[in-house]
């Protein structure tokens, strides 16, 4: 079984850090992506940053010069150092990661976590 858990959210004023951790666990053979996104009340989830295995990295454009990714894959952790936070940043963060299990050497599956809240309000 692998599971992914989020860590690190919570109530942020404007122009304030937050730092995200994403730790995967379980039989896991190798992690390609990881990744996070964030889904706001009332609005779909939405690509926030990713992170592929050899450390090419993607953001969206309304968090680039804000927001970094990185990772730790002796920890299979995956981080999002989150700076100058915005109100329009409040969303839930959920970490997603392109993972082989030993049990399925062949299948690349993607699994997601149950996510973590941040909210940015003074």
């Amino acid at each position: 079984q692998v599971q992914l858990v989020e860590s690190g959210g919570g109530l942020v004023q404007p122009g304030g850090s937050l730092r995200l951790s994403c730790a995967a666990s379980g039989s896991i053979f190798s992690i390609n992506d990881m990744g996070w996104y964030r889904q706001a009340p009332g609005k779909e989830r939405e690509l926030v940053a990713r992170i592929a295995s050899g450390g090419n990295t993607e953001y969206a454009n309304s968090v680039k010069g804000r927001f970094t990714i990185s990772r730790d894959n002796a920890k299979n952790t995956v981080y999002l150092q989150m700076n100058s936070l915005k109100p329009e940043d409040t969303a839930v963060y959920y970490c997603s990661a392109d993972i082989i299990r030993y049990s399925t050497p062949t299948l690349r599956l993607n699994f997601w976590g149950k996510g973590t809240l941040v909210t940015v309000s003074s």
